[in-house]
């Protein structure tokens, strides 16, 4: 294999039966630097029938997320003048494919029980199971199993998706995720407040691939996976909450009713939320449209198509917290008067800073900046009309400054 280390797992195995093949794989120490290049060689299998080489670039022999696989195939059944259109027609390599994706895994689950090389193994591939699992139907279940993930219950260790459903709570009935950029910033994500609040656990996904994966991965074990950034989350309630939710939503309907008429089409309705604590409001996304993460992911493509930009775009909904003191006299204000400037300066300011809060960059930052300013002039006692001060430069001031600076000039000639 070329390679300067030691391998870090081995599988040497033989088929016999229908065909006979012998295979050598090995799994390097570390990922190379151009791992998802394309157009360097898909993959490094050296592919020999009886023992004489053929190619080492067969694409049929294992899946592109397999890639980083070293080895060597020797098959029995191959005819040696085999040609490379023939080889894409050929049934042989079908099942020797179907064999090396079956060894593979089965080398990956050994390696899971040695938890400090898994560890170093996760490192340099996880981004290849997880593209597996975008790819591989019908390994699907297998690699979920080798996928490992940051927990609000796990610190800095990981957990496999098999502990967190050992660790669920009985009245659970979902497995909850959040997508985001950086752990930091989805443990202290105002959507995760109620549901850690009630004690249940969300997993943390911080690499833009996750995105893909709970796109294909909908459930695990049963438990359907339920995003927490997108509408429609239920959360176990007793009759208590239930009623006060009911109350809630009553109380807050007018205030509802006022916020969407201001916003109008920025987001396609208010409601009141269920999983907020601490945050005033937050913008949730439809069950179907992209998350904030994944806009943000969409958004950063130097290649990307703009016209999917606006059919995939997430729906915004805008989660108001019921029990909060700034949405609570913000109630009273929009009843009393609905038309006041100010309240229509705090719901745009109010919704600007939930865009930012859930992940969702402003379309338009200086208008968001100028609310800002008129905030800080309004806790300074400054008037807003009034003017800025800009010091003008006094001419008398600069000549001095300029014949200091001839003298200094003819002593210099002096002293040549």
């Amino acid at each position: 294999t070329n390679d300067w280390e030691d391998h870090l797992a081995v599988k040497h195995f033989s088929v016999e039966g229908q065909l006979e093949f012998k295979a050598l794989l090995f799994v390097p120490r570390r990922a190379p630097f151009d791992l998802f290049e394309n157009k360097k060689k898909k993959n490094n299998i050296k592919l020999y029938v009886r023992r004489v080489f053929i190619m080492d670039n067969c694409e049929d022999l294992i899946p592109e997320y397999l890639n980083f696989i070293k080895g060597v195939v020797d098959s029995e059944d191959l005819p040696l003048n085999i040609s490379r259109e023939m080889l894409q027609q050929n049934k042989i390599l079908k099942v020797i494919r179907k064999n090396l994706v079956k060894k593979c895994l089965e080398l990956f689950e050994e390696l899971a029980e040695d938890k400090e090389n898994f560890k170093k193994f996760y490192e340099q591939f996880s981004k290849n199971l997880k593209l597996g699992i975008h790819e591989d139907t019908q390994n699907r279940k297998k690699l979920a199993d080798l996928l490992r993930c940051q927990t609000s219950a796990t610190g800095d260790d990981v957990c496999s998706f098999k502990d967190y459903v050992a660790r669920m709570k009985e009245n659970q009935k979902h497995i909850y995720y959040i997508t985001g950029e950086s752990k930091d910033q989805v443990a202290n994500s105002s959507f995760v407040e109620r549901v850690k609040k009630r004690g249940f656990e969300v997993i943390y996904m911080t690499e833009p691939i996750d995105e893909y994966v709970v796109q294909q991965m909908k459930d695990y074990d049963g438990k359907n996976l339920v995003s927490v950034t997108k509408e429609g989350l239920e959360l176990p309630e007793d009759e208590e909450e239930k009623k006060k939710y009911e109350e809630d939503k009553v109380k807050f309907e007018t205030l509802c009713k006022v916020m969407k008429d201001i916003l109008d089409k920025k987001v396609e309705k208010v409601i009141v939320s269920n999983r907020l604590v601490e945050s005033p409001c937050c913008i949730v996304t439809s069950q179907y449209g992209w998350t904030a993460n994944m806009e943000r992911i969409m958004k950063a493509q130097a290649l990307r198509d703009s016209s999917t930009m606006g059919y995939m775009a997430a729906k915004k909904h805008l989660e108001i917290n019921p029990d909060h003191p700034v949405m609570d006299a913000l109630r009273v204000k929009a009843e009393a008067e609905k038309n006041d400037k100010s309240v229509k300066d705090l719901v745009m300011l109010l919704f600007e800073t939930a865009l930012l809060s859930s992940g969702f960059a402003l379309e338009d930052p200086q208008v968001h900046a100028g609310r800002i300013h008129r905030m800080i002039k309004l806790g300074l006692g400054i008037d807003e009309d009034e003017p800025v001060m800009v010091e003008e430069e006094k001419p008398d001031t600069a000549m001095p400054a300029a014949d200091g600076d001839a003298e200094d000039a003819s002593r210099m000639e002096e002293v040549d």
